[in-house]
């Protein structure tokens, strides 16, 4: 999927014009607190590279799930601060994107000076992807970047009808190099080709499963999920999270992967999740009763992390246990380091949005794989050959 960038456009062009720019900073709040700027840190290259143009910047983003209403809970103003931190200049707030003020004051910025609209979602036309609503945004702009991959999933106003009124629209850098990465780990991977996949439940991953089975060399399995192709081969799961409705569908990709699912050797068990509960490892056939699964056991980090170092190309989405209470952090902290350890054999390693991004910064080794992903439904999308909204709208390369 080779989408027209951002650097395309070159410097002359954009002196003085109007970047409407669809950025992610749907960031966790603490009350007026933003407590995690990860998401606002990765597009201040786009924003940086478009001020050193002499572009005027507006920007789109939604943040949570207001329903199409105003909720001051949701408000992007905290946001703004820390923006303003980082770019070293002020932001305007736009607070209805609609009005004939914020059309003004879009016209009136000067070279280089950064406006932000209040969150897209508190207008009912943003999730509809209205036709009126995504012209009144159209018309904040000149040009039209989107760099919120983590919401290209979505046809939203703001992130697909947006475009269909606004030309040029082009990827930023942080969508170029979702693209980029995400893209060329499905179309030409260097192998052996190893997916990762862990998590709760099988159904948010069973699509990803098939779509990635014919592509890999191999798929190690991990979290709660294993429990249910546990119960498909038969074993004792004790009370582990398991799926019964989808224990048919395991026992049908086992079958049909046997020779690329790698499912754990053992699990480190519990009674219960509360703190300075005795825990174990036993071998998958030795759960016992009233005990459940809550990670990968060390056979199997030690498995897992060995598979993971000879690889060429690693894609790892959701974590191998409960790995927000310790002890059972162990496997997807080992998976972290494996990954780390593959890209120094250099490996291209990608961790997929969500928990798995979490997790790489748990164990300090964010700046040691070769890419993170922002999206989290998104790259499971994309994973799955989807096409993502947002990003098809874009002008081809």
């Amino acid at each position: 999927m080779h989408k027209r960038t951002l650097d395309a456009l070159g410097g002359a062009p954009l002196e003085g014009l109007r970047a409407l720019v669809r950025v992610d900073f749907n960031v966790p709040l603490e009350g007026s607190e933003v407590t995690d700027d990860t998401r606002i840190r990765a597009v201040l290259p786009t924003l940086r590279w478009l001020r050193g143009h002499g572009a005027r910047i507006i920007l789109l983003s939604h943040l949570g799930r207001p329903k199409g209403k105003k909720d001051p809970a949701f408000t992007l103003r905290p946001v703004v601060a820390v923006l303003e931190t980082h770019l070293g200049v002020p932001v305007t707030f736009l607070d209805d994107p609609r009005s004939e003020d914020a059309l003004k004051t879009s016209r009136r910025l000067k070279r280089g000076e950064v406006a932000m609209v209040e969150n897209t979602r508190f207008w009912p036309g943003e999730e509809a992807n209205d036709a009126a609503f995504a012209k009144s945004l159209a018309a904040l702009g000149d040009l039209y970047i989107n760099d919120a991959f983590g919401s290209a999933h979505r046809a939203h106003a703001s992130t697909e009808g947006v475009a269909r009124h606004l030309r040029p629209a082009v990827a930023g850098f942080l969508m170029a190099k979702e693209l980029e990465y995400l893209g060329g780990a499905l179309a030409t991977p260097a192998r052996p080709f190893l997916a990762v996949i862990g998590g709760a439940k099988i159904s948010g991953k069973i699509d990803v499963l098939e779509a990635l089975l014919p592509r890999v060399d191999g798929i190690l399995v991990g979290g709660a999920m294993a429990c249910t192709f546990f119960l498909a081969m038969g074993l004792e799961v004790g009370t582990s999270l398991v799926e019964p409705d989808r224990v048919d569908l395991a026992r049908a990709l086992l079958t049909r992967g046997a020779d690329k699912l790698v499912l754990p050797d053992g699990a480190t068990i519990a009674q219960t999740l509360e703190t300075g509960a005795p825990a174990r490892d036993v071998k998958r056939d030795a759960i016992e009763p009233g005990w459940a699964m809550y990670d990968i056991d060390a056979v199997t980090q030690e498995h897992f992390a060995a598979r993971i170092r000879e690889a060429k190309t690693v894609v790892w989405n959701g974590p191998m246990g409960v790995f927000e209470k310790p002890p059972f952090d162990k496997g997807t902290i080992a998976v972290a380091r494996a990954m780390a350890d593959a890209t120094q054999n250099g490996a291209t390693t990608i961790v997929g949005g969500g928990d798995s991004a979490a997790a790489v910064v748990a164990a300090g080794v964010e700046d040691r794989v070769s890419h993170v992903s922002t999206g989290g439904g998104a790259t499971l999308e994309f994973l799955e050959g989807k096409d993502l909204p947002g990003v098809t709208v874009l002008d081809d390369a």
